[in-house]
């Protein structure tokens, strides 16, 4: 048996997420559809980072474990058989035991804002259109604020599965990307299910002036759910890397 890691990226907006779901089409069911034939063997993908319906990924990571001969060219065949929306980038053995989800020491997040009138018919579906007054200083002073190990429970839903609410963020921050993008990007040493999106939510209110830097502040000390803001739509989220060590 030896253990394989495969390299992956996918725009988000035909799949209801990543993990399998009956009767679904997700990224996950799509790639072990592929590897089983090519392997001729059933196999379950391990990922290090589950995507929701709408969001997308650059830089996404998946393992598993064979007994099958795996071909040299995987690359090339998998891409042979799945849609266009998602493709595998690399695949490639991996130490014995390796587990994409656990061994992960880190995963960055990329949020893409759309700033710019009117909206970019080549952007749709895959940045947030954000026509609104923004407040630079207040989103590079958020973004600072976040540095450091803090208690998120105030960015994921109340209904949760989470036992653990602190977070160690390595690094956040908002920068322009040419003319039209203003981007949000984070790393940190793990996440909780829609916790980008409802601190992208909430920095822009901040941004827009309908909530103070203070505020934003209090909500990293355990606040609840009600207190942050809204959770900003799937489309302008990318999962950007993962690290290992």
């Amino acid at each position: 048996m030896g253990s394989f890691r495969l390299d992956i990226e996918y725009d988000g907006s035909g799949f209801v997420g990543w993990a399998r779901q009956p009767g679904q089409r997700t990224v996950q069911s799509e790639l072990e559809v592929a590897l089983e034939t090519v392997l001729r063997e059933r196999v379950e993908l391990t990922v290090a980072g589950r995507t929701d319906a709408g969001v997308h990924a650059w830089g996404q990571v998946a393992s598993f474990e064979t007994v099958a001969d795996v071909p040299g060219d995987l690359v090339r065949r998998l891409n042979g058989v799945t849609a266009d929306d998602v493709a595998v980038i690399a695949a490639a053995p991996a130490p014995a035991g390796f587990d994409a989800r656990g061994d992960a020491v880190s995963r960055s997040y990329c949020y893409r804002l759309l700033s710019r009138r009117p909206s970019s018919p080549f952007e749709r579906g895959r940045a947030l259109w954000w026509p609104h007054w923004i407040d630079r200083e207040g989103l590079d002073a958020c973004a600072a604020a976040l540095l450091g190990r803090h208690d998120f429970t105030a960015f994921t839903p109340t209904q949760t599965d989470h036992v653990r609410f602190e977070r160690d963020i390595l690094a956040a921050s908002w920068r322009e990307e040419g003319d039209e993008i203003l981007a949000f990007r984070i790393t940190a040493d793990a996440f909780m299910r829609n916790m980008v999106r409802i601190l992208v939510g909430t920095q822009l209110e901040v941004a827009s002036g309908r909530r103070t830097l203070d505020s934003f502040k209090q909500l990293l000390h355990g606040a609840s759910r009600p207190e942050a803001g809204e959770t900003a739509p799937p489309h302008g989220l990318y999962l950007e890397s993962v690290s290992y060590s």
